[in-house]
């Protein structure tokens, strides 16, 4: 990656407490309507923030307060996407606080599965979803090209600065940044090439590196190398690393954690692994590479939409501004470890912003298509 912004192609990541949440499953109202004395709920930034060295001393988060926005009150039913989804529990628990009149019914399920049942409610005139927040764009795209969606208006969309995380019916709320997580003790960052496709070019690196090719990041990260770069030269990729000997893990988690471990020497893996690696090992020997313009760069998000046939238009597009506010996106930082949609909410750890990131330009609704991508996958013998 070049140097431009004053940033080069790795960033030290320091130490980090901010805590991660766990996950739901099932049909939930979200409790709590005040402070624990009973009165009035206060808070401040500090409520949606983390904890731990790296997030002690953060700036206030720019852009638009929950204070400016207007009160949420209502009733909404969200269709919350499941997975990472379930990080975003605390955040709607506090927005429950703040809005003691605000009723939020959550129904759990995987992204894909909410889709498809919001577009089957929609067709059928049965629609019960207000706000879809989906952990990927291919299911919120989904929902959108069969007409189940929404047009947002301009001042929700114009809270997310860059185009390519937004379009007319969704926009972005976190996102998730591919990198070549690195062990400081084994590899420098000129080592890495400044491409991902030239990886396989270096043997003697491709050797060393680990990767999780039945993980569902890493299979969004294959297919995006499919849509930019051509089904044939990642086939050719992907033989080339099984023929270099990459190390196979289960998930990118643990791929993070072997390259901090000095098992490998590099790896493949979404940003935040290595933060929440940093968060429990401070002293690991871990950091970051990012590439630039091609499928290693990948930028996915989490957004949400608002759905056709709500009753409630008013207050879900206000719910989705509320996503969108200072406040939500300190959260997205410092708690879940996700990349802010918001230009003026850093990112923790010493990580290039959203604005520095170069990700390939296409319709992230594309990596929906994962079925050629697993075909191929398995063709290589991947998977």
């Amino acid at each position: 990656m070049s140097e431009r912004s004053g940033f080069g192609r790795r960033r030290f990541l320091g130490t980090t407490g901010a805590a991660l949440l766990g996950g739901v499953a099932g049909c939930s109202n979200l409790p709590g309507t005040g402070s624990d004395t009973g009165g009035e709920f206060t808070w401040d930034t500090a409520t949606f923030r983390g904890s731990g060295p790296i997030v002690s001393g953060r700036p206030a988060p720019g852009g638009t307060s929950i204070r400016d926005l207007p009160a949420l009150e209502g009733a909404l039913t969200l269709y919350l996407g499941g997975g990472e989804g379930g990080l975003y529990v605390d955040l709607l628990n506090i927005l429950r606080k703040i809005y003691p009149d605000l009723t939020l019914n959550v129904r759990t399920d995987s992204s894909s599965s909410h889709a498809q049942t919001i577009v089957q409610e929609f067709e059928a005139q049965s629609t019960k979803a207000d706000v879809f927040l989906s952990i990927d764009a291919g299911s919120l795209g989904y929902v959108a090209d069969n007409g189940a969606a929404r047009n947002l208006s301009s001042d929700v969309r114009s809270m997310v600065a860059r185009d390519h995380f937004k379009t007319n019916n969704w926009v972005g709320v976190e996102g998730r940044a591919r990198t070549i997580p690195f062990n400081t003790n084994s590899i420098a960052a000129s080592d890495l090439p400044q491409d991902v496709m030239s990886i396989p070019d270096q043997p003697s690196l491709a050797s060393t590196m680990g990767w999780a090719p039945t993980y569902g990041a890493f299979q969004a990260f294959i297919t995006a190398m499919r849509i930019t770069a051509g089904e044939d030269a990642t086939r050719q990729w992907l033989s080339d690393m099984l023929d270099a000997g990459v190390s196979r893990y289960p998930d990118e988690f643990l791929v993070s954690n072997a390259v901090a471990d000095g098992e490998v020497a590099a790896g493949f893996a979404n940003h935040y692994y290595a933060l929440r690696v940093q968060n429990a090992r401070p002293d690991a020997p871990i950091d970051l590479a990012f590439t630039s313009n091609d499928a290693g760069a990948l930028v996915n998000v989490s957004g949400a939409e608002v759905i056709k046939g709500t009753k409630n238009p008013d207050l879900a597009e206000n719910f989705v501004r509320h996503l969108l506010s200072s406040e939500a996106q300190e959260f997205f930082a410092t708690r879940t470890f996700g990349y802010p949609m918001v230009s003026d909410v850093a990112p923790v750890g010493g990580l290039p912003t959203i604005d520095e990131l170069d990700p390939p330009e296409f319709d992230l609704t594309k990596l929906a298509n994962v079925s050629p991508t697993l075909d191929l996958m398995r063709d290589v013998g991947v998977l």
